[in-house]
């Protein structure tokens, strides 16, 4: 949906009110430009653009300025910021508002205005009248997470405007690193497209070379090379890790997570339920579980819990100071590795 009303947006095709709600910023704030900017160029946005904090003053002052012509220009476009009256959540709001001004604007809006209402939760109120009229009349677009398929699509369009490719291989690879971040996605995608060229292909080596990688993907990329039994790369992980100055008690952290997720996606598996399923059930995006199902193919039930219990006591010795802390993780890795795990 949030694609599919960017291409809309990016043709001139602007409706007179949109209701942009979700927990996502950065698609909120990526969205309401764009309406802004197809809507308004820069010099009537110094005239014809209004923002209103709806915690700060109430509704129908925005409407006003909606009914108000624009000033040297055809368009006016009015952002309603907070609207969480039209949520079930408990308004710590300083103003009581019109509500009913915003519905009989909502049934009438004027022809010379795009009004942009922003709610900043991933749910709306269903019960109330308003947004049952809201979602009847108005664009309404949902700003919470992107799954991987509207990643992929978002990807293959912003290649296509820059006549670039990517074999699978190099995507795959660039989807795990970004971990579905649409902030991180489209910068470092900018990035691979200058970088290659119109014309050319994005590889894997090109990937792996320019893309940066978070503390969390060097985990996951050392969790991997443990699941896969690379001895080798995962010691030279490790101590990269270790150069750039990360504490192995916060490296043995994520780790453990990592392995938690790790087992309880294959439980959860081994019980029957489906990609989504689980993801909801932890409260994790549904591509970690992906990712993580394949990983907890290599392991038995059995094998994660032993990784698990040994990780925990690595935790108590770090925290007693018995040994050198990297020297733990170390010995972690040569065991784990070692036996086949």
């Amino acid at each position: 949906m949030v694609l599919h009303s960017w291409k809309k947006v990016k043709k001139d095709q602007l409706s007179p009110i949109y209701l942009l709600y979700g927990t996502n910023a950065f698609l909120v704030k990526e969205m309401r430009k764009k309406i802004i900017d197809a809507a308004l160029n820069e010099e009537e946005q110094s005239f014809n653009l209004s923002t209103y904090d709806l915690e700060e003053v109430p509704v129908e002052q925005g409407v006003e300025d909606a009914e108000t012509l624009p000033f040297f220009g055809e368009r006016r476009v009015v952002v309603l910021n907070n609207a969480v009256f039209l949520t079930s959540e408990k308004s710590k709001e300083k103003v009581v508002h019109n509500v009913e001004k915003l519905q009989q604007y909502i049934e009438e809006p004027s022809p010379f205005t795009v009004m942009i209402i922003v709610v900043p939760y991933s749910k709306l109120d269903e019960r109330k009248k308003i947004t049952k009229l809201l979602k009847k009349s108005a664009e309404c677009i949902e700003m919470n997470e992107l799954g991987e398929e509207d990643i992929r699509t978002w990807i293959d369009n912003e290649l296509k405007a820059s006549s670039v490719t990517m074999t699978e291989g190099a995507k795959q690879l660039f989807l795990q690193l970004t971990g579905l971040n649409l902030t991180v996605v489209l910068n470092e995608l900018q990035k691979l497209v200058l970088y290659t060229g119109e014309g050319q292909t994005i590889t894997e080596e090109v990937v792996s070379l320019l893309v940066a990688r978070s503390l969390e993907q060097n985990v996951f990329s050392l969790v991997d090379a443990v699941v896969k039994q690379d001895s080798m790369k995962a010691m030279h992980l490790y101590r990269d890790l270790l150069q750039n100055n990360e504490e192995p008690i916060k490296i043995l952290s994520l780790l453990a997570t990592q392995f938690r997720l790790i087992y309880h996606s294959k439980l959860l598996g081994n019980q029957g339920y489906g990609q989504q399923q689980i993801a909801h059930s932890l409260k994790v995006h549904p591509f970690r579980i992906k990712l993580a199902l394949q990983q907890s193919k290599l392991f038995s039930e059995n094998q994660l819990q032993t990784i698990m219990k040994e990780l925990a006591e690595a935790d108590y010795e770090m925290k007693m100071g018995k040994m050198d802390k990297s020297l733990i993780l170390e010995l972690f890795f040569m065991r784990t590795v070692k036996e086949g795990r």
